[in-house]
């Protein structure tokens, strides 16, 4: 799939340039119109508010909007946001609002990325300090306004709970009520933020800022978007990846009441109705004949055979410190392991969807979009139109746990493609659960070989690792992040252990196939904390060495002090004892600790997670209680994989999965007692939307070996036949 722009060429189409930190020009206070949306807000001051830069909306009816750059689905970047500049602007929680930023990376940009864009956890790391600095700037504004109009120096006045106060004189004024004149007010260009020993909302918990809506139904999702003439579309798909339309007899499905029209496109097959009814009628009468000569025709157990050979060789390699395959000959025993993970789909609450609304040269759209410059630039090239005739309105969404950012936009083109072959007017496209099990873009089938040596004392002398894998990155504009060929996301978290070990020695198979694979919660991170920490666990347990001092021994305490911090807080949490029936792990994944022992049972041979201890070093906590949430989510959702996930294909390369019945999740009471511990911190807040996922898989699989003495080498750990 082609992408039709860059980030240079997207700026120079808007006609900005990037702008560093957070205050506009005088003429700019506003940000740029983006037309209605089902949101509360576009960018676009509202008659009579504050706009003192781009993130920060006052109201006369003293309610602050905080315009929040990142997608919402669930991760709470509306929340902790909010929590920013409500505390350098000593708001009253009641009176924060959140809603999505328009899509313009020239005032939204993501640091990390570039682009305006979510993912990788970057929300509360990359705005951190810019959030905090749009708060103070408006802030300082109000009482300067405040001075002005009490007749009393500046720094006489204080703020509190949203009311601006000079105890001298016994003035005040609400935020709405200074608003008009502190829009007057120069912004200053780089305004001093507190000390973290004077925060009143960083650090403590408080009501999520979007609870509310989403509990009374009041919150807007793409699905609760309706347009006026809006048709319905679904589309149908080839049955094997990589294969495309030949021929398709429409004649039974238009006459079906309520569709419309059916029409080829590069997808496959459009059907437009009146309604999601007569779509999805219509979609089912159509047949159709593929050429299949491009497709994937190997089943997951061949592919998995093949690349399990391949993991069998060395690799290219990531990374090399002394010499391991001397060390390797020379141990007094070496332990080898092959461990294998399936395709795993994202299955997000709400699949994808998307409301593009065509009108004389220009197209608005409604969708939950995770990288929304380069959907836009995407949503412009296929429909031929500039970028600046292009509203992208960010949804809030149902999930995403790494769907949503695709770096070829294929379903942001897949809709504009939609649109535009219906023409003037707004068209749905839908995905149903089937399409999102069937539609790829999954975690890689990924196979590890691991070797590690030791001597006769049981010290680790080697540690030899070849990842066979898929590219995510390549192929995409993310592949400009590839270095000398290597997709950091097939290694991420192998190629740096937190451990002491002399000779280690990473290497990369990259595997080729017609399968669309992308980021899946914790990226791989996903894989690699199961191969590094079941592996670690095993080799300690033949030096007869316990899991948590064991680990401990080998942490650098300079290097590796958080790692070692997490560990020790989560071993005191379980008062760990090496217990039969608990397992341990330890990781880092963008740039957060998190340490995690599982208590596993032994149900009629099934393994059942009692219980998670976890904790985590997220640097300053701003929202304890989402943080904890995330934990617990990461759990659950890692508990799914681990237990019982698996995308396979079958014979000829027919996707075996379809819905939950078939694609099994973690049942409610299946979900493990958790208990969170945030170790404090005064460093910067770090990513904790995927954190919370990596070290689960392993930690339950060394609980299943402790308890049963049986290792899994294979995910999940009950047979898909048996889930």
């Amino acid at each position: 799939m082609t992408i039709h722009t860059n980030r240079r060429a997207f700026l120079k189409g808007t006609g900005a340039g990037l702008v560093v930190g957070v205050m506009l020009p005088q003429a700019a206070r506003a940000a740029q119109k983006s037309g209605a949306s089902a949101a509360l807000a576009t960018g676009e001051a509202a008659e009579g508010a504050f706009a003192p830069n781009a993130f920060v909306r006052i109201a006369p009816d003293d309610t602050v909007t905080v315009l929040v750059k990142h997608i919402e689905f669930g991760q709470g970047p509306y929340t902790g946001l909010s929590t920013l500049v409500a505390e350098e602007l000593d708001a009253d929680w009641g009176q924060m609002r959140a809603t999505s930023a328009p899509s313009n990376p020239a005032l939204y940009a993501n640091t990390a990325f570039g682009i305006q864009g979510t993912g990788g956890s970057t929300a509360m790391p990359n705005s951190y300090m810019q959030m905090r600095k749009a708060g103070a700037a408006a802030r300082a504004m109000l009482v300067s306004a405040a001075a002005d109009r009490f007749g009393v120096p500046a720094t006489e006045i204080t703020v509190a709970k949203g009311v601006v106060s000079h105890e001298g004189s016994g003035q005040s004024a609400t935020f709405g009520e200074l608003a008009e004149a502190a829009a007057e007010v120069e912004p200053p260009v780089d305004p001093p933020v507190k000390d973290a020993k004077d925060f009143a909302l960083i650090g403590t918990d408080r009501p999520k800022v979007d609870s509310r809506a989403k509990s009374t139904g009041e919150a807007q999702f793409t699905l609760d978007v309706y347009r006026d003439d809006m048709l319905t579309a679904m589309v149908v798909r080839p049955p094997k990846f990589g294969a495309t339309l030949k021929s398709h007899d429409a004649g039974a499905a238009l006459k079906i009441p309520g569709v419309v029209k059916v029409a080829a496109i590069p997808q496959g097959i459009a059907v437009y109705g009146e309604n999601t009814y007569a779509a999805l009628k219509g979609r089912a009468a159509v047949t159709a004949e593929w050429d299949e000569s491009g497709a994937e025709t190997r089943s997951s157990e061949q592919m998995m055979a093949e690349w399990t050979e391949a993991a069998h060789g060395a690799g290219k390699e990531v990374s090399s410190t002394g010499d391991t395959a001397a060390a390797l000959a020379e141990a007094e025993t070496v332990h080898e392991v092959v461990q294998q993970f399936p395709f795993l789909a994202h299955t997000p609450m709400e699949p994808l969807d998307a409301v593009i609304e065509l009108r004389e040269g220009e197209a608005e759209v409604w969708m939950g979009s995770q990288l929304q410059t380069v959907d836009h630039g995407a949503i412009a090239g296929t429909l031929g139109l500039p970028n600046d005739k292009i509203t992208l309105n960010t949804m809030l969404a149902g999930g995403s746990f790494g769907r949503r950012a695709t770096g070829d936009s294929h379903f942001a083109v897949e809709a504009a493609t939609v649109a535009k072959e219906r023409g003037q007017g707004a068209t749905k496209l839908l995905w149903t659960r089937e399409d999102d099990l069937r539609g790829g873009y999954y975690r890689p089938l990924t196979v590890h070989r691991l070797r590690g040596g030791l001597d006769a004392d049981g010290n680790i002398t080697a540690w030899d690792h070849t990842i066979a894998t898929q590219s995510i990155m390549a192929g995409t504009p993310f592949e400009a992040m590839m270095t000398d060929g290597l997709d950091p996301t097939a290694f991420e978290g192998a190629k740096v252990l937190p451990y002491a070990v002399p000779n280690h020695r990473v290497g990369w198979a990259r595997m080729e196939s017609a399968i669309p694979v992308l980021w899946w919660r914790s990226v791989g991170h996903t894989h690699t904390a199961h191969a590094v920490e079941t592996f670690m666990d095993e080799l300690l347990e033949k030096a007869g060495r316990d899991a948590v001092e064991g680990r401990l021994a080998l942490m650098d305490d300079e290097t590796f002090a958080r790692e070692a911090g997490v560990l020790r807080r989560v071993a005191d949490m379980a008062d760990w004892s090496g217990q039969k029936g608990y397992g341990v792990a330890v990781h880092k994944s963008f740039d957060s600790y998190v340490a995690q022992i599982a208590e596993v049972e032994d149900r009629d041979g099934t393994p059942h997670i009692a219980r998670v201890w976890c904790a985590v070093d997220c640097g300053v906590a701003v929202n304890p209680n989402v943080i904890k949430a995330q934990m617990e989510g990461g759990i659950g959702y890692g508990a799914s994989a681990v237990l019982f996930d698996a995308l396979t294909l079958g014979e000829g390369g027919h996707v075996q999965q379809e819905n939950w019945d078939t694609y099994r999740m973690l049942r409610i009471h299946e979900m493990p007692d958790v208990q969170v511990s945030i170790v404090e911190s005064d460093e910067s807040p770090t990513g904790v939307g995927e954190p919370g996922l990596p070290p689960l898989s392993p930690a339950v699989a060394n609980a299943w070996r402790s308890l049963t003495g049986r290792t899994p080498r294979r995910l999940p750990m009950v047979p898909v036949d048996q889930a």
